[in-house]
């Protein structure tokens, strides 16, 4: 049986603990958070397990072998260090971290001590974005773009920009579907808010193939979207997030060119676009709660010494991005190359 602690009782606090219950082969054994009268609900509901606003506790038992991050970015690193540390396995909170810097160190530390890291993408454990990455891997073609829209009315953030925010889902979803990874980053956005983080934000990432990606995020929209499209040579995508059935619209659209090669053998390409329209099609896709699948592949990953899909070093990949992002915010969209990931241990 895996004791899993859960640190911080917040927003998404409630969620982890309510699916950490139900996961099998798991033993929710404490919750911590720094306000101890928001674990009332957590006594009345769980009463075998342990509340606590002294995360040294959790540190120090040894029925806990575990913990779940959920706080402020900024203390992912602290937290997450200090339980490894420890000997803990450890599932934070997206981002995994606050700067490129420190989430490779949790990266080399977990790799060091043999121990599971998990970055709470949760995305990539839904039905659609896994059939999204099947989709791609499988008929789309070869990639031309990847587009995707998140904004809606709040909720803003005092810590973090609306890029680590928000960008932070697309960038992960985007991170597992696309096998090419990006090799720089161009950002521009704006915040209308004095002396807080943007709240609009553009994104542009270039890859060395064909490939395009474009990102918006916004807290100061009318209207709530969460769309992505996802441009093949064969095949388009579109992935709604919002649409209560048919999440994933596959269409047998695209363009096709040909060359024509004159007769004095010189070769001159001239192309001819041809437009091709057929079928649209919807995708049975799994639904089953996408947090609940993340934590149990976690306990198996813990069981089996095996690797994670957002494990830490996808959330490097993340991190990375989003800090570039960030230089090039404050550079009005200067071009910012992405350095390789180091290869860690």
């Amino acid at each position: 049986m895996i004791g899993v602690a859960v640190i911080g009782y917040g927003y998404w606090g409630p969620n982890l603990v309510r699916n950490f219950a139900e996961v099998p082969g798991v033993r929710l054994a404490a919750v911590c958070d720094l306000n101890k009268e928001r674990l009332a609900p957590v006594k009345a509901r769980y009463p075998s397990v342990a509340i606590t606003d002294n995360y040294d506790e959790i540190l120090s038992d040894p029925s806990i072998s575990a913990v779940a991050i959920a706080t402020p970015v900024s203390s992912h690193f602290k937290l997450a260090m200090a339980a490894l540390m420890a000997g803990k396995h450890v599932f934070v909170e997206k981002p995994i971290a606050s700067s490129a810097e420190e989430a490779e160190r949790l990266v080399e530390e977990a790799a060091r001590r043999g121990l599971v890291l998990a970055v709470d993408h949760t995305f990539v454990h839904t039905g659609a974005v896994r059939k999204m990455r099947e989709l791609v891997d499988n008929g789309l073609g070869e990639m031309y773009y990847y587009d995707s829209v998140r904004v809606n009315l709040g909720l803003f953030q005092h810590d973090v920009s609306v890029i680590w925010d928000l960008a932070v889902h697309d960038l992960s979803i985007m991170d597992y579907v696309i096998q090419h990874k990006p090799v720089a980053v161009s950002a521009t956005g704006i915040s209308h808010v004095p002396g807080e983080p943007e709240n609009i934000a553009y994104l542009t990432l270039f890859f060395e193939t064909n490939l395009i990606a474009h990102i918006h995020v916004n807290w100061l929209a009318p209207v709530k979207v969460r769309r992505t499209l996802v441009g093949g040579s064969n095949k388009m995508i579109v992935y709604d997030d919002l649409e209560p059935s048919e999440k994933i619209k596959v269409y047998d659209k695209g363009i096709t060119l040909n060359g024509d090669q004159k007769a004095n053998g010189e070769k001159v390409y001239q192309a001819l676009v041809g437009y091709r329209s057929g079928d649209m099609w919807a995708p049975h896709l799994d639904v089953k709660e996408a947090l609940s699948t993340e934590l149990r592949e976690f306990a198996q990953c813990i069981e089996q010494s095996s690797t994670p899909i957002a494990d830490g070093r996808a959330g490097l990949r993340v991190v990375r991005i989003l800090e570039a992002a960030t230089q090039s915010l404050a550079q009005r969209g200067r071009v910012i190359e992405l350095e390789k990931i180091r290869r860690v241990a």
